[in-house]
């Protein structure tokens, strides 16, 4: 019987040891510092934080760099697409059906542009001879939700790629001066334009996705650009594509730097008694708001850190500005009613005239 119990445990461990095998493989949510749980958003988050670190072009001397880069791409593009991630996380790495063959380039490019961030400077600078194709701005519309949360944005970008064509074309043109002898003593110098023969290209649309990262607490008019994203150049290097940000506005919160400004407009029986309210947040969150004595009509309630997050440090937030408004009733009181008012008031006439602009 004994004998028996033990067969029985060593066939447990060695199906254990078999299932290990076949889920071995890398630890895709320790690759991207997420836990199990983590959202898309928070994936897209890490990865562009990650990329930038990993970048082999910013590690020249660690000789694994170009290793852990990979593998940062490899993660992202699994835990980023919902069906890869269900056979990750049912089957490890080895359960993946297709595998993962994307290239890491095309990624990377998606976040940044074709050329990445140039690190170490960017080496457009050191040669204002190449030329260039223009720039381009495009204005994204942005929700006061987003710069308050954070967002990806997905932009689809049909963009103009050369292709090798058939045929010569003339290319890198430039003016030189030629010097011809005339006589003895006699030089005569003109100036013509010569150029090289080089491969014929044609210019071919291509759709590409790029994902613009909404930071939280993003200023209005801030701009997030795309290295070599913009109009290309047959004889040079493509312009830049650049994103200006556009807050939209919102119909509850009106923002200043910082801070939120909000109305709340309330009875006049609530302005003379108190009253006790919730405020829905811009993610949903709740602001509760209580008052247990007389509320004056455009009176002010400070919230502190109930605004948006500063975007050089998200940890501080501004306030919630909420300005009262109260509701007068519509009807006109009766002899009784106003005599009772004034029985329960018992505030006398205060009439009283002075420049109010000024201060006075």
């Amino acid at each position: 019987m004994r004998i028996g119990t033990l067969s029985l445990s060593s066939l447990c461990l060695l199906a254990v040891y078999v299932l290990d095998v076949v889920c071995a493989g890398r630890d895709f949510y320790k690759i991207l510092g997420v836990s199990r749980s983590a959202s898309v958003k928070e994936i897209k988050k890490a990865y562009r934080k990650l990329a930038l670190q990993l970048h082999p072009d910013r590690n020249p001397d660690d000789p694994q760099a170009q290793e852990k880069f990979q593998d940062l791409g490899a993660a992202y593009e699994v835990l980023s697409d919902e069906e890869k991630r269900k056979q990750y996380d049912a089957y490890g790495e080895e359960g993946l059906k297709d595998g993962h063959q994307s290239s890491h380039g095309d990624i990377f490019s998606h976040f940044f542009g074709d050329f990445g961030f140039m690190f170490g400077g960017n080496p457009r600078q050191q040669d204002r001879n190449i030329p260039r194709g223009s720039d381009i701005i495009i204005d994204l519309e942005v929700t006061l939700e987003e710069v308050y949360s954070g967002n990806f944005v997905e932009v689809v970008r049909n963009k103009p790629v050369a292709r090798q064509a058939p045929g010569k074309r003339k290319c890198n043109c430039r003016q030189e001066m030629r010097t011809t002898q005339l006589g003895p003593g006699r030089f005569q110098m003109t100036q013509e334009v010569v150029c090289d023969e080089c491969p014929n290209v044609k210019l071919v649309n291509e759709e590409r996705t790029l994902e613009v990262e909404i930071e939280p607490g993003v200023r209005d008019g801030m701009e997030y650009p795309f290295i070599g994203e913009g109009e290309p150049h047959i004889d040079g290097e493509p312009g830049d594509l650049r994103f200006r940000i556009k807050v939209l506005k919102h119909p509850l919160f009106e923002r200043r730097g910082d801070d939120l400004y909000t109305n709340v407009t309330i009875s006049l029986v609530e302005a003379l008694v108190g009253f006790e309210m919730d405020i829905t947040h811009l993610d949903g969150h709740k602001v509760h708001v209580m008052r247990d004595k007389i509320t004056k009509p455009g009176a002010k309630l400070w919230k502190k850190g109930e605004g948006l997050p500063n975007f050089d440090n998200n940890n501080i937030k501004g306030s919630l500005i909420i300005t009262f408004d109260v509701d007068f009733p519509k009807e006109q009181l009766t002899e009784e009613q106003k005599n009772g008012v004034k029985q329960l008031l018992k505030h006398g006439s205060v009439q009283k005239v002075y420049n109010g602009l000024q201060g006075y």
